[in-house]
């Protein structure tokens, strides 16, 4: 089976918040997010044009989508990414949905992911949906 990951256009961000922060109506309204809440913290990837008053912010990632949906029987595809993106010196920053697996790199690392990601077989397209 040969994997294909979808890239995204989007630019975005990842914001740090108060655990007790609640979610900014803004955040709601946008067609793609993510949103993580623990005790500790509340973390929320969005759009980089969406602005937002978080406490820490990390700027300028890409989205690659892993095509699915994978199923929860799935194993080692994110492991096998994730080594791969790593052996190329690319950090990632990792979400999971039901369906599937997102992989966020550094803008600027894009193309390095793609070539290492491309050179171990995978398929890597432009996000077209």
């Amino acid at each position: 089976m040969r994997l294909t990951l979808a890239i995204h256009p989007t630019l975005y961000t990842i914001h740090s918040f108060a655990a007790d922060t609640a979610v900014p109506s803004v955040v709601l309204e946008q067609p793609t997010y993510f949103l993580a809440k623990t005790r500790e913290e509340m973390s929320i990837v969005i759009d980089a044009r969406v602005p937002l008053d978080s406490l820490e912010q990390e700027s300028s990632w890409r989205c690659l989508e892993i095509l699915g949906p994978l199923g929860f029987s799935a194993t080692g595809i994110h492991a096998k990414i994730a080594t791969t993106l790593a052996d190329a010196h690319v950090c990632i920053f990792s979400l999971s949905t039901f369906d599937t697996d997102y992989i966020l790199v550094k803008w600027d690392k894009l193309d390095t992911a793609i070539k290492a990601l491309r050179a171990k077989g995978y398929q890597v397209i432009e996000y077209d949906r």
